[in-house]
């Protein structure tokens, strides 16, 4: 069994939980309390983790299902969001981010854990509990729509 402290691995993950929440949820209040739920069930989980790369696709796919609930809950489905901008992670991504930022959420996230994490279609296709095909789709779907927003066509 690979050992580990919760310190060590929040601080080599806590970005990318942030960043993917982020980039699901499109608000910073909601993706701070997605984080801090996430690095919360963790300390709780009596889960045994094999490997460094384990933990981190067993912290995305607690993230995804952490936004989902969160999409799903009445409390979020009765409230309109005060803030629709999300500042960019580096500056000369920002319009690339904010094109992404527009996508619908099943094309953000693909996007999201391929180019911004680095993940495989195959690895992409394991964390989400999806078919290589669908992530490939959405891939491909939400490429060719960052095109069209990115040419200044109408956003999604």
């Amino acid at each position: 069994m690979y050992r580990y402290s919760y310190d060590d691995i929040a601080n080599r993950h806590i970005d990318t939980v942030y960043r993917l929440a982020l980039a699901r949820t499109k608000s910073r209040e909601h993706a701070e309390d997605v984080t801090q739920e996430v690095f919360l069930k963790l300390m709780q989980t009596k889960k045994r983790f094999a490997s460094e790369e384990h933990i981190k696709a067993w912290l995305i796919r607690v993230t995804i299902n952490y936004t989902k609930d969160l999409f799903m809950s009445a409390w979020f489905k009765r409230n309109v969001p005060l803030e629709d901008d999300v500042p960019a992670p580096k500056e000369e991504e920002s319009g690339l981010y904010d094109a992404v930022m527009q996508l619908p959420a099943q094309y953000r996230t693909a996007i999201h854990l391929h180019y911004y994490e680095g993940y495989s279609v195959k690895e992409i296709a394991e964390i989400t509990n999806s078919a290589e095909g669908t992530v490939k789709s959405a891939l491909s779907r939400g490429r060719d729509k960052l095109k069209e927003i990115l040419e200044g066509g109408e956003p999604v």
